[in-house]
Order: structure tokens, then sequence, then C-alpha cells
């Protein structure tokens, strides 16, 4: 085999292709040259997280506000019955829960805890007037309402969620007392109450009927429909707001169950 010459082969060397360039090699310096992230992506997607933690935990305390109208239906109602001194004394368990869920660090602790100290005082006030002045219809705004200027107040403060739950709720019962006085249903109030069980359902199917009428039915209509417009204001001033449109509606739809048990089953109602 015939050796080439050594200056061809130093030319060849001179004219060989560079070398392909990797983005991730050392560079002289001994650091890697990598492509930069996109500016800003890592802010995004924590945003949007905490966005939707956010949404989360306001449809969870909606929800919460929600069954805590429900639960005076199934607990204390009949509870107020059997035992009204031990209803009205659970207060003292609901707002020392409370307190101490409000004290938490967590802010959805927190703001369960001032949700359920709202709830306490509308247990009060319920387990109040059910228990010793349910015969006297005048007196249940004025007992239900004890707490007033302290949810009034509470509105400006950590309070601002227990405050809109109780005043929401308030304002629930004094819709359905005004509907019942112009509707004249309240006049059947204390007959209903003191009639024994076979004679009461008869009675309160007779005031579901009085609700009904042409006259009544578009006066409770009107108080509905314009409750509903509030809710939908509601919903747009923040969290307290949605819980006081949450608060409202579920009062709307336990009335409409109370009323729907009057003219259907009677014997089923609540206030029985």
């Amino acid at each position: 085999m015939v050796a080439a010459p050594s200056g061809l082969l130093s030319q060849a060397r001179a004219f060989s292709p560079p070398a392909a360039i990797d983005p991730l090699a050392p560079t002289a310096a001994g650091v890697a040259t990598a492509i930069p992230a996109r500016p800003g992506a890592g802010s995004t997607v924590a945003a949007d997280s905490a966005a939707a933690d956010s949404a989360r935990e306001e449809r969870l305390l909606t929800v919460a506000a929600a069954a805590l109208v429900l639960l005076p239906v199934f607990l204390q109602a009949p509870w107020v019955r059997q035992a009204p001194m031990a209803a009205t004394l659970f207060t003292a368990v609901l707002l020392s829960l409370g307190l101490h869920l409000e004290r938490q660090p967590q802010p959805r602790l927190s703001r369960l805890g001032a949700l359920l100290v709202g709830f306490s005082g509308c247990w009060l006030g319920g387990s109040l007037f059910w228990g010793w002045g349910r015969l006297h219809p005048l007196w249940h705004l004025p007992v239900e309402g004890f707490a007033l200027p302290l949810a009034a107040a509470g509105l400006g403060g950590r309070w601002r969620l227990a405050g809109s739950f109780y005043l929401a709720s308030l304002l629930g019962t004094a819709a359905t007392d005004a509907a019942m006085a112009f509707s004249g249903v309240i006049e059947l109030w204390p007959q209903v109450l003191r009639a024994p069980l076979a004679q009461a359902a008869p009675l309160l199917h007779q005031a579901g009927l009085t609700v009904i009428q042409p006259v009544s039915l578009l006066l409770v209509g009107s108080i509905a429909t314009g409750l509903l417009l509030l809710c939908a204001r509601l919903r747009d001033l923040g969290l307290a707001g949605r819980i006081a449109a949450a608060t409202l509606a579920t009062t709307l739809a336990v009335d409409g169950i109370f009323l729907a048990a009057a003219l259907f089953a009677p014997h089923l109602s609540g206030l029985l």
C-alpha cells in the first residue's frame, strides 16, 4: 500500500467540516447553554391554581350556608318541640365551635367558623321563639332579629361572613312574615299551633289554599321575584354577597316546600 503524502493529509484536515454545535454542550467557561423559559410561565400557572382554589372554597362556603338554612327544618324544629331548653343551650356549642374555627390560620376553616357564628345567632333566635313564643306571630321577627345591631356592625370587619349570613336569614324571615300577613295566613297561625294534630292538618291546608288565591299568589310571587333579583345583585358583591344570596335563595326554597306540604301533605309540615 502506498502511503499518502503528509502534505495532503494536513490539507484534508484543514478543509474538514466543523463539528455540529450542541446547545447543551459545556462552554469554554464550563457552563451549559440552556434554552430560556418563557417569561411569566411559572407565575401564570400559580395564579391559575390559586384562582381555582379560591373558587372551590367559595363554592364550599355557599353550599355550607345553604345547608345551615336547612338544618333547623330537620333538626331544630323537632328538637325545640320536645326540649326547648336543651335546643337553646346548644347555641353555646355552635358559638364555641365557630369561634374556635374562626381563629384557625387556614382561611377555609376561619371563614367556615365565621359562618357558624352567624348561624348560632339564627339558632338562638329560633329556639327562643319556637320554644316559648310560637303562639305570638308578631313576636317572631323581633325575637329572631335580636342580634341585628351586632350583625350590622360585623359587616365592616372580620365578621363580615357572619353578619351576611345572619342578615340574609333575617331578611328571608321578614319577607315570609310579610307575605303571610298580607295574605291573611298569619291569622291562622295561632289556631294551627294550638289545635290537636288531627285538627291542625286541615287548618294548615286551609292556610295553603289562602296563599294560592289570585291576589295572595300575586303578592307572594312579587315578593319572591324581588328576592331573586336581589340574590342576583348580591352575587356580584364578593364572597359575603354570594353567601347572602345562597342563604336567601335557600330560604325561598324552604318556603316553597312548606307551601307544597300545606297543600298536599299538611301532616308532614315542620310547623306541626
